[in-house]
């Protein structure tokens, strides 16, 4: 089963009626994808009340790629507002439980920043985070190519599979250290998640994209050979694995949702237990 979504569900503005409020935007986003990766996590453990609305707003069948906190995976070396990593840990895993029990949780992202290079010390940070969240299921996102190297390819692979990490395959720029190689591997026969990131090779990084790299960073539109290589492997990765999950983050430009329709159809994929559409103002 391959399923197909997007980044959030705030900025995706094309598949919105007219006169939406923000509030029912959920609503509308489980009307045309079956998942949705929770990015909200990055930036603050979310509180309860969100938590529950988001669970009550989606289908049964509905999935979230809950994202880790960004003190999870380093690219926020406090552990602020908490007092040890522990501490920061166990208040995670309680926030995302609502999830688990409603059977909503496809699984938490660990995604680290390009810094984090293939090291023993990150190695062991690795097997602890891995540890930490118990039996809950774990994607892990390098960013730094030296973990998918030559030297260190099949190692990383071998190390992914022995901890129990879920693959994040991701289609990115090819723009030196900082990013990664599609590496066409799943981890086991369960599942593998693949994030289309775009391919802004300038925008990529910080030092070549200028003051406004945030905005560029994933500004790309994929076009349709594109695409139609990506169905091509996409279908080899569900002959593979049980369930193919498939997150756009090509948004800076509001390409993600266009993109994300695209491949569906070049997929011949009819999902039929969305949720049903909103009404806009209109």
């Amino acid at each position: 089963m391959i399923q197909i979504g997007l980044t959030g569900w705030g900025d995706h503005y094309s598949i919105y009626p007219s006169g939406l409020s923000p509030r029912d935007k959920l609503k509308e986003y489980a009307a045309h994808y079956p998942i949705v990766e929770l990015d909200s996590y990055f930036y603050a453990i979310q509180p309860e009340k969100n938590n529950k609305k988001w669970i009550q707003e989606t289908p049964a069948s509905f999935r979230f790629v809950i994202k880790a906190y960004q003190a999870m995976t380093g690219h926020k070396r406090e552990n602020e507002p908490f007092a040890s990593k522990n501490e920061m840990f166990a208040a995670y895993r309680e926030s995302i439980r609502p999830y688990i029990e409603a059977g909503k949780l496809a699984f938490v992202l660990f995604q680290f920043p390009p810094w984090f290079d293939c090291r023993k010390e990150h190695i062991d940070y690795l097997r602890w985070c891995k540890a930490k969240m118990g039996s809950i299921p774990c994607a892990l996102e390098f960013r730094h190519n030296s973990w998918f190297n030559e030297r260190f390819r099949d190692q990383t692979l071998k190390f992914m599979e022995a901890e129990g990490w879920i693959h994040s395959i991701c289609d990115e720029p090819q723009a030196g250290e900082r990013s990664i190689p599609t590496v066409l591997k799943p981890i086991g026969t369960k599942q593998v998640l693949v994030r289309f990131h775009g391919r802004n090779v300038h925008g990529w990084n910080k030092a070549t994209a200028g003051d406004n790299w945030r905005e560029v960073r994933y500004l790309y539109r994929y076009n349709e050979a594109e695409l139609l290589e990506w169905r091509d492997h996409l279908l080899k990765l569900q002959s593979m694995v049980d369930h193919v999950y498939v997150v756009f983050n090509n948004n800076s430009g509001g390409d993600a949702s266009d993109n994300a329709k695209q491949m569906i159809e070049l997929l011949g994929i009819q999902y039929d237990d969305l949720a049903a559409k909103q009404l806009g103002l209109f």
